[in-house]
């Protein structure tokens, strides 16, 4: 199964950073985040990635590209113009980055990468985000139910959009942006079955808006309710405060081994 992660857009929000990268190659410790979710992923045996990539994408590319360099030691032997890498900690990774477009929105940027994903269902989360979420169980869940997308949903209160989640688990409703407090949002960390790229009309349709409407009206979104961990970086505070749980270490993402 593959996993697509969305980090292509501006970050705004965290402008401090995301000026000079993408937000999702902002670092917690000396790793991006991005990298934090892949390890995520990894863990629960998912090891091929589609990185949907726009506004600096480049930083992406050669961060990848670079990946030796960046979690090896080598040994420069410039008079035999010749490299030997030691200690080799390169993942077992299959990483597609895919140039969604500078301004496409968030369908647009999954509507463009059908062709990677072609018939099969996919794991589907946001570059900005980490959790502990079990990834075995969300995949069990959304089995189980049948429906169209399965979205990881938690409950941090505050400036997040609510959902109406029947007793069943069925989403009713998207609502996003609504500013209310003690709801289920949306955390990402979604299973998604390839039918869900014809609610997507181009690169101006919002994800999170009439795709995701209207599958909640079918009644095929299902929600997997999360209560562990779940962190968002959209400020700087959010994460220097990510920062502090890595470096203490008690960052509560972190399930995988070293």
């Amino acid at each position: 199964m593959k996993a697509v992660i969305l980090a292509g857009g501006f970050g705004t929000r965290i402008s401090e950073e995301s000026q000079f990268k993408p937000k999702p190659m902002v670092e917690i410790g000396d790793k991006p985040i991005l990298w934090h979710i892949m390890k995520l992923y990894e863990k629960y045996g998912i090891n091929d990635f589609i990185i949907c990539a726009g506004y600096k994408q480049h930083v992406i590319k050669e961060f990848f590209a670079d990946y030796f360099l960046h979690m090896s030691d080598i040994t420069f032997d410039l008079a035999s113009n010749s490299i030997e890498v030691h200690d080799n900690h390169a993942e077992h990774w299959k990483v597609t980055v895919v140039d969604t477009g500078l301004n496409t929105m968030t369908g647009g940027r999954i509507k463009r990468i059908g062709q990677y994903v072609q018939n099969e269902t996919f794991m589907l989360t946001y570059g900005d985000a980490v959790s502990d979420v079990d990834l075995d169980k969300l995949l069990t869940c959304h089995r189980e139910h049948g429906r169209l997308l399965t979205m990881t949903t938690v409950q941090p209160g505050g400036r997040f959009g609510v959902l109406d989640v029947g007793p069943d688990g069925a989403i009713r409703r998207f609502m996003e942006k609504r500013k209310e407090d003690g709801g289920w949002v949306n955390a990402g960390f979604m299973v998604v079955e390839p039918q869900v790229l014809n609610y997507i009309e181009g690169d101006s349709t919002v994800f999170e808006q009439a795709p995701l409407e209207t599958l909640a009206s079918e009644g095929q979104m299902q929600a997997y309710q999360h209560t562990g961990f779940w962190q968002c970086m959209d400020t700087q505070r959010e994460k220097q405060n990510l920062e502090k749980m890595w470096a203490c270490g008690a960052a509560p993402w972190k399930v995988w081994e070293d």
